[in-house]
């Protein structure tokens, strides 16, 4: 646990690790509104502590990325797991570091009782989650280590309870979406509690005597005062019946019964229940200067919140007087989707803020991009990589989590949403605008705001700057103590700009150079062919040389795996002499047949390898793109011999499995030479599934995870494996679903190769696919002794 985010230092960045509660309440403190102070120990403390728990049971080991794929029909086998699932966390033990961290800031407070709010966010939702208040439950715990301890577990074993599990079923909620942080606020002693409801139609001021938690357990019927909202004037009030109240018990930890069937109640708990004084129970709990503070303060938030939201409030004891603090802020769930104003699909991890560029037509591409601008346009082709690098982020109207903006904004460490629909007719060049790459959204920014700044929002729109650093593109060193993995991680790269920032990252070599995207850095905007025709053939052989060797250099001597050039002509409309293909075609003239179209390309290419060869890399190895049949790679595999490089020991012949074609072929391939192959996941899933990646609207139906596509995988691997060679993965899918990287350790991946933003996640996923391995292995081992 790195740090704790303290509710008046809570940033716009900070929302997916402290969730909307937490972070509502921010957003009112920082305001000057009264709020009870806290802290949050963010969601990312509660993945790890899930992703360490000690556990023999394979539901656990996989924790927090299972699916928990469940028959939630079956309420026998549902109890049973949510039990087996909250036992494990109740009976771990939480870091002592961790424990002591949270009892250090608390004691800053100077009190006995501390509540523990659940305070949830839910990434890349198509809508916000609805009645989700009741899943998740406060709890109480004294201001003790060992109590702490045990309320942060009980926190965090709501997720996993059984009523929470059918929530997140029936709702389409995965367990890698749930971002559970908790927010640690004091408790004291207070002479009346309860809620404001504020609409547009009027307000409601519900109250009761001492703690709130009187009216969260429907133990009492509050007093309501019912309020005008243009005036606050009072309209009518209610008395309710109010017979019992809670406080703080200050006596040292306790046994206590439960207070009602559905409260979530602590074995040790740091509250009371009295009986009130039957001449108490006919009094309003609200005495007139303290409805009239609350009135006032609704008033206030009109300004902050709209006219729709609830508020809970208490007046703390202080002496003779009380003090009116907020202790929870929320809109209604429609306000929610609100704040953003575009949503598409989160391509690219990272918020940033900058004006906005809007370019209509995208088929001609400008000269140059101003710098630090968030670029938004209908789609992007790969030939305006040289104007990207220096954005600072990009919105397209059109593609998938598999088209190449998304894919050129992960490498190039930008943050990105696609299938943005209508993103250029809704943006105008020059607006201030927060993008979000993590959830998908959009924000509008209102007022001044500095490049690198974050703000407020209202309705869609951010105002009221605070000041954050962004993060960098990419990790530029591992994180320390990573274990040992035996399945090897390589990295996609194309970009010589980012070798520095990469080359020290925990992988054994460079799994997917795209040629393509490499050398549109050195075209001058023409195609290969026109330097050629050009007379200029000795000039681009020079720079394609230097290219290629600058990633064998860094990354020597681990192996750099170059993919030759694999184009199609509608996605280089800028580049002259383009190949005469259907504009419309998905496939175009691309890969290995176009080799055999026209040779001269491929062979300048294959002399480039041979020159870093002959400057002593013998780290190479040629992926050939896009194999149809076994002639186009037995005429590769001539061309290859014949410009020598073979002669290297070292060097390996490898074509990318993304025809299916593959699937009844690689025995063939492998007689004529394969010396190893590379799945490609895009390609391959677009022609499994007859969709087009570029396509965002159909997002849904172009999944990896499609049991077609998953089945040609593990069949892929097998049919390696028996072969006798390697097989390795550098397509978008272990990226965008860590899931699925257990079963690819499971069937016996070679290697797994990922942009350099999932290198350590990926690290890691690896690490617990691996352990699980080891684990099972060992059961059986101790069953067949116990056996014998």
């Amino acid at each position: 646990m790195e740090k704790l985010y303290w509710l008046d230092e809570i940033k716009l960045q900070d929302r997916t690790k402290v969730g909307d509660k937490a972070f509502n309440l921010s957003r009112i403190i920082q305001h000057g509104y009264p709020v009870v102070p806290g802290f949050v120990v963010s969601a990312e403390v509660w993945r790890q502590f899930l992703e360490n728990l000690n556990s023999s049971e394979s539901l656990v080991a996989d924790l927090p990325y299972s699916s928990l794929h469940l028959d939630v029909t079956n309420w026998r086998q549902l109890q049973q797991v949510a039990g087996r699932l909250r036992q494990e966390i109740l009976t771990a033990t939480v870091p002592q570091q961790w424990v002591s961290t949270i009892f250090t800031a608390a004691r800053e407070w100077q009190t006995s009782c501390l509540i523990f709010r659940p305070s949830l966010i839910v990434s890349n939702a198509t809508s916000t989650p609805r009645n989700i208040s009741g899943l998740l439950e406060s709890v109480f715990c004294h201001c003790q280590e060992e109590a702490i301890a045990t309320a942060l577990k009980r926190t965090w074993s709501q997720i996993f309870r059984a009523r929470s599990l059918l929530y997140w079923q029936h709702t389409g909620i995965n367990l890698q979406q749930i971002n559970l942080a908790v927010l640690v606020q004091p408790v004291e002693n207070a002479i009346a509690s309860g809620l404001l409801k504020a609409n547009s139609s009027g307000w409601e001021i519900e109250a009761t005597w001492g703690l709130g938690i009187a009216i969260a357990h429907g133990e009492v019927l509050p007093d309501v005062y019912y309020i005008q909202s243009e005036t606050g004037a009072i309209l009518e009030q209610e008395l309710g019946n109010k017979m019992l109240a809670y406080d703080v018990d200050d006596a040292s930890p306790r046994i206590s019964q439960p207070l009602a069937d559905s409260v979530l109640t602590l074995e040790k708990t740091c509250l009371i229940t009295y009986v009130l004084e039957e001449a108490q129970q006919k009094q309003y709990a609200l005495r007139q200067e303290y409805l009239q503070q609350i009135i006032d303060l609704g008033t206030l938030l009109v300004s902050e919140l709209g006219q729709t939201f609830t508020i809970k409030w208490t007046i703390a004891s202080q002496s003779t007087s009380g003090k009116l603090y907020l202790t929870q802020v929320s809109t209604p769930q429609s306000v929610i989707p609100r704040a953003h104003f575009i949503r598409g699909l989160p391509a690219a991890r990272g918020r940033t803020v900058a004006n906005a560029l809007v370019r209509i037509n995208s088929q001609e591409k400008p000269e140059e991009l101003p710098k630090g601008v968030i670029l938004v346009v209908p789609t992007i082709t790969p030939d305006w990589l040289p104007l990207l690098q220096n954005l600072a982020g990009i919105i397209t109207e059109k593609g998938g989590l598999t088209s190449h903006a998304a894919i050129l904004a992960r490498e190039l460490g930008i943050a990105a949403v696609v299938n943005a629909t209508s993103a250029t007719s809704i943006i105008q060049t020059g607006e201030r605008l927060l993008l979000d790459g993590d959830r998908g959204e959009v924000y509008r920014i209102k007022g001044e705001t500095r490049d690198g700044e974050m703000g407020r929002w209202k309705d869609g729109e951010i105002s009221e700057t605070t000041s954050t650093t962004p993060p960098p593109h990419h990790p530029t060193t591992p994180s320390p103590h990573l274990p040992m993995i035996a399945t090897k991680l390589l990295v996609n790269l194309s970009q010589s700009s980012l070798i520095e920032q990469v080359k020290n990252l925990p992988v054994d070599g460079l799994g997917l150079l795209r040629s393509e995207l490499m050398a549109l850095n050195i075209l001058d905007g023409q195609h290969p062919k026109s330097w050629i025709l050009g007379g200029r053939q000795a000039e681009l052989l020079e720079r394609w040389s230097e290219q290629i060797m600058q990633f064998a250099q860094a990354f020597a001597p681990r192996p750099v795996f170059y993919r030759s050039l694999d184009w199609r002509s509608h996605e280089l409309p800028s580049l002259s002499d383009s190949l005469q293909s259907s504009p419309q075609s998905m496939l175009g003239e691309r890969g290995t047949f176009s080799y055999l179209q026209n040779p001269t390309v491929f062979e300048l290419e294959l002399k480039a390898l041979a020159n870093v060869q002959q400057s002593g890399y013998s780290n190479i190895r040629l992926l050939l793109p896009f194999v149809r049949t076994v002639e186009e790679f037995v005429f590769c595999r001539r061309k290859v011999e014949q410009a020598f490089l073979m002669q290297v020991a070292e060097f390996e012949l490898w074509m990318m499995a993304e025809v299916p074609s593959v699937l009844f072929l690689l025995p063939e391939y492998v007689k004529a030479g394969v010396a190893g192959v590379s799945i490609g996941t895009n390609d391959l899933t677009q022609l499994l599934l007859g969709v087009d990646r570029e396509q965002g609207q159909l997002a849904k139906v172009f999944n990896e995870r499609h049991p077609a596509v998953m089945s040609a995988i593990a069949q892929l691997i097998q049919m390696s494996k028996n072969a006798g060679i390697p097989c390795s993965i550098c397509g978008q899918a272990p990226a965008l679903y860590p899931e699925i990287i257990d079963r690819l350790v499971e069937w016996g991946i070679t290697s797994i190769s990922v942009e350099p933003e999932a290198i350590e996640r990926t690290y890691q996923a690896i690490n617990r696919a691996e352990q699980r391995l080891i684990l099972a292995a060992a059961q059986r081992e101790l069953k067949k002794k116990d056996f014998n």
